[in-house]
């Protein structure tokens, strides 16, 4: 008769074993549950952090691994004021945001809405945003528009935020020409071809001396002082 030799259960060693997978699984479960912990926003000139903050869902600080950075690049680029974002982690629970604002050109008397480089038109949400840019008074014909905005794209952000008021101001000589009310008090007519030349507008004031008038680049170079 063959004696078979019964193996003694090792309970020690199970139960060891069975504490070190509780104890690595409760671990891995507290660091998922970690929250984001800092958040760094870079680029943003005229959208404040709040309002980055609160779109992207951060509001709250959730955690850190509930989220892809994809599904809040596209939470973000859903905002009107936002045109392309790039979203990094980092270490230690860092979430990084870099935005790049759509372009606000100009706000449209008309309907009280922001016109964008890209011709998209929204009501400004004042709570966040404040931007620096000229009012435009009366209507701008269609076949002249989208070259409007062309040339008002190239005006650049310091420049655009000295224009306070533009009116489309055509003449028997020009149909494309505008008047632009400075903040200075000056006055400046401009053609859509010679819309970039505003860029010069502060060396130019340097050569004016403080003298207050109307210049003139729609036919010529020439400034007209005020009596």
């Amino acid at each position: 008769m063959k004696l078979v030799k019964r193996r003694k259960i090792k309970f020690f060693n199970l139960f060891l074993l069975l504490l070190v997978v509780a104890v690595l699984s409760f671990g891995v479960y507290l660091f998922i549950q970690i929250p984001v912990k800092n958040i760094i926003i870079s680029n943003n000139k005229y959208l404040n952090d709040d309002y980055i903050i609160r779109f992207s869902g951060l509001k709250n600080y959730p955690n850190y691994y509930s989220f892809t950075s994809f599904s809040m690049k596209k939470k973000l680029e859903k905002s009107p004021y936002i045109e392309k974002v790039k979203v990094k982690r980092r270490f230690f629970h860092t979430i990084e945001i870099s935005v790049k604002e759509s372009k606000p050109l100009y706000y449209r008397d008309s309907d009280k809405r922001i016109v964008f480089a890209d011709g998209t038109a929204y009501k400004q949400d004042s709570e966040f945003v404040v931007f620096q840019i000229p009012r435009v008074l009366n209507y701008i014909p269609n076949e002249i528009y989208d070259d409007f905005l062309k040339a008002m794209d190239k005006v650049n952000d310091d420049t655009l935020s000295r224009i306070s008021d533009i009116s489309y101001d055509p003449n028997d000589i020009d149909k494309e020409r505008f008047l632009l009310y400075m903040d200075d008090g000056n006055m400046v007519y401009l053609t859509i071809t010679k819309f970039k030349m505003i860029n010069y507008y502060n060396t130019v004031l340097q050569q004016l001396e403080d003298r207050k008038g109307i210049l003139y680049l729609d036919n010529g170079n020439h400034f007209q002082i005020k009596e």
